[in-house]
C-alpha cells in the first residue's frame, strides 16, 4: 500500500508537470496551441496504456524482478524518447512534402484500431523479434541474470545479460507503438514543437503509470476498446481533414469522453459482476 501511494504521487507529479508546461504554452503561444498540446498529450497518454499491457507480458516472459523492471524501464523510456523525436521530425517533414501521405496515416490508424479492438492479445515472443535475433548472433548472452547489470564478464569475455534483451524488446515494441501514436497526434497538429513536447511528457510519465497500474490493469476491461475507438476517431478525422474540419476543442471533447466512458463502464460492469 505504501509503495502504491508513492507510485500515485509520482504519476500525479508527472501529470502536474505536463499541465504546468501546458500553462506556459497558453501564456506564450496562445489558447489554440495550448489546446493542441493538451489534446495531443491525452492521446499519447491514453495510447501508452496499450504499452503497459505489452510491458507486463515482456517482464512476465523474461521473469524480471521489480527492481530490474525499474532499471529496464528507465533505459527503455530514454531510448523511446530518442526514437519518438526521429519519428516526429520525419513524419512532419513527410506531410509537409507530400500532403497526400496524411490519407495513408489515416488508413493506418483505422487498421490499428481494428487490430486493437478485434485481434485479441498476442503472446510476446522475443526470440522472433528481428532485433533480438540479430543481437544474439553477433553478441553472446548469459543464461542467467547478473543482478541489474546489462553486461557481465565471463570466462569467454564480455557478454550481455537477459536484462539487456529486455530493453531491446521494450525499444522494439515502442517503435511499433510509435507507428500508431505519431500519426494520431499529427491529425491534431503538425507543429513539431507541440508534437514532440506532448510525446515526451506522455512517455516520461509512463514508468510511474506502469508501476501504479501493473497489478490492476484487469479492472479496466473496456479501456483497450476505448483506446481503439480513439484511434478510429483520429483516423477518420485525418481522412476527412481536407473535406470536413473537426476543431481541436471538439476533438478533445470526443477523446476525453471516450476515455472517461470506457473507464466508467469498466468499473460499473465490474460492480455488476
Amino acid at each position: 500500500m505504501k509503495q502504491r501511494k508513492k507510485d500515485l504521487i509520482r504519476v500525479l507529479a508527472w501529470i502536474s508537470l505536463a499541465l504546468a508546461f501546458n500553462a506556459g504554452i497558453l501564456i506564450f503561444k496562445g489558447q489554440q496551441k495550448a489546446l493542441e498540446f493538451f489534446t495531443g498529450y491525452i492521446i499519447e497518454y491514453s495510447l501508452s496504456v496499450d504499452n503497459l499491457f505489452v510491458f507486463i507480458m515482456i517482464f512476465s516472459y523474461f521473469g524480471v524482478t521489480t527492481h530490474q523492471q525499474h532499471r529496464a524501464l528507465n533505459w527503455g523510456i530514454a531510448g523511446a524518447v530518442v526514437f519518438r523525436l526521429l519519428f516526429v521530425v520525419f513524419g512532419v517533414a513527410l506531410i509537409h512534402l507530400f500532403h497526400q501521405v496524411i490519407y495513408a496515416f489515416g488508413l493506418l490508424l483505422l487498421y490499428s484500431a481494428y487490430k486493437m479492438a478485434f485481434a485479441g492479445e498476442k503472446e510476446v515472443e522475443p526470440d522472433k523479434i528481428p532485433l533480438v535475433r540479430w543481437f544474439r548472433k553477433i553478441f553472446p548472452v548469459t543464461k542467467e541474470y547478473v543482478g541489474d547489470k546489462f553486461f557481465s564478464r565471463t570466462q569467454a569475455g564480455l557478454a550481455a545479460t537477459p536484462l539487456f534483451l529486455v530493453v531491446l524488446v521494450i525499444e522494439s515494441s515502442d517503435i511499433m507503438f510509435a507507428i500508431d501514436s505519431i500519426p494520431a497526434i499529427l491529425a491534431i497538429t503538425q507543429d513539431t514543437f507541440i508534437v514532440i513536447s506532448s510525446n515526451i511528457f506522455a512517455i516520461l510519465g509512463l514508468r510511474s503509470l506502469y508501476f501504479l497500474l501493473a497489478n490492476i490493469m484487469g479492472l479496466f476491461r473496456f479501456l483497450k476498446s476505448g483506446v481503439a475507438l480513439i484511434l478510429a476517431f483520429v483516423g477518420i478525422k485525418m481522412l476527412l481533414m481536407d473535406v470536413f474540419h473537426v476543431s481541436t476543442p471538439a476533438s478533445l471533447a470526443v477523446i476525453v469522453g471516450i476515455l472517461s466512458g470506457s473507464i466508467v463502464l469498466s468499473l460499473v460492469w465490474k460492480g455488476k459482476g
